[in-house]
């Protein structure tokens, strides 16, 4: 059985500590995997948006077969609730797009840094958007060393603050869009859950959200590469083949699905904090993989600023969601 939100359920409430192992395990392969064949192909094709939004039709086709086969129960959603789900799927859709792009057209290790300083977004807007989210002033003073860490890994040496700038704004994008996801998505999303005539259990949620996304990338797509993405696509298909780039494509759809759903089902299982902390942790494998993969220059201020960066969004996890202290009795 799920925790609530923000709990944490243990091995001795009912969850072998070896499937939460598992779920991590299999959630950082994924993940890793993931942004590996996301960069070769976005390296291959440059309609970027288009790969995107690929990606998330390969995750469209994954839960339409775990319905149809009826190995997963199929969502039971009435048009309210699939009105109420647009603004959470439009967000994931842009923190999705938003992270592709920023990858494509950057390093992703850079990309990374920047969205260590996710933590700092989702505590302007959730003081901004109501219900106001008030954290504890120790949280807020561990946004500091977020980001001055991801300013100290924009410093070279010999060359000053060095930026590539389109990568910081689609990534920064992307800290907006999922800070504003789960903002408005927290208390939609436990209303599905909590109905169980919904079958809306945390895959399912995943794959109804996935499936918005997908409908909220198309305008964009269109709009941004509706006219240029035959000759892109004749130009990548030329350079390495048709079949190599749609390997790519799917292969990267496919990891980009499966570790949302084991980041989804853990987060089930132990809670929001536990979830955050460890997905902070997930950016270092990725940041080391990237810099052997593709050869991406680490130099000491980004590795120490990177270190900073992370080290500031852990210890942010931890106190964001710190009790807030007991009133004495008179």
């Amino acid at each position: 059985m799920c925790a609530a939100p923000g709990t944490v359920q243990s091995a001795d409430q009912g969850t072998p500590m070896v499937k939460l192992v598992t779920l991590v395990g299999l959630w950082y392969a994924g993940n890793t995997l993931y942004n590996v064949y996301n960069k070769t192909a976005a390296n291959q094709l440059s309609a970027h948006w288009f790969l995107a939004s690929a990606q998330l039709v390969v995750g469209i086709l994954i839960s339409a077969i775990m319905w149809g086969s009826g190995f997963r129960k199929a969502p039971n959603l009435s048009s309210q609730d699939i009105q109420k789900c647009i603004p959470i799927g439009l967000f994931a859709c842009l923190a999705h797009c938003g992270t592709v792009l920023a990858s494509a057209v950057g390093a992703v290790s850079f990309a990374q840094i920047v969205k260590a300083c996710e933590p700092v977004f989702a505590a302007v807007v959730g003081l901004l958007v109501p219900p106001m989210d008030v954290k504890p002033m120790l949280a807020y003073m561990m946004l500091i060393p977020i980001v001055g860490g991801v300013g100290l890994a924009c410093v070279k040496e010999g060359k000053g603050v060095d930026i590539n700038v389109e990568a910081f704004l689609f990534a920064s994008l992307a800290n907006v869009s999922a800070a504003l996801k789960g903002k408005l998505g927290s208390s939609v999303t436990k209303a599905l859950k909590s109905d169980a005539t919904k079958n809306m259990d945390a895959a399912n949620v995943y794959g109804v959200m996935n499936i918005i996304s997908f409908m909220c990338t198309v305008p964009f797509v269109l709009y941004n590469e509706g006219g240029t993405f035959q000759a892109d696509w004749a130009e990548a298909v030329e350079k390495v083949g048709a079949q190599e780039i749609i390997k790519n494509i799917l292969v990267s759809g496919f990891f980009f699905y499966f570790y949302n759903e084991c980041a989804f089902a853990f987060t089930a299982l132990v809670g929001s904090v536990t979830s955050s902390v460890l997905n902070t942790a997930k950016r270092v494998i990725i940041i080391v993989v990237s810099a052997v993969v593709f050869q991406e220059a680490m130099e000491r201020n980004t590795v120490i600023g990177s270190a900073i960066a992370i080290c500031g969004t852990f210890a942010y996890s931890l106190t964001s969601k710190a009790p807030a202290p007991k009133k004495k009795e008179a």
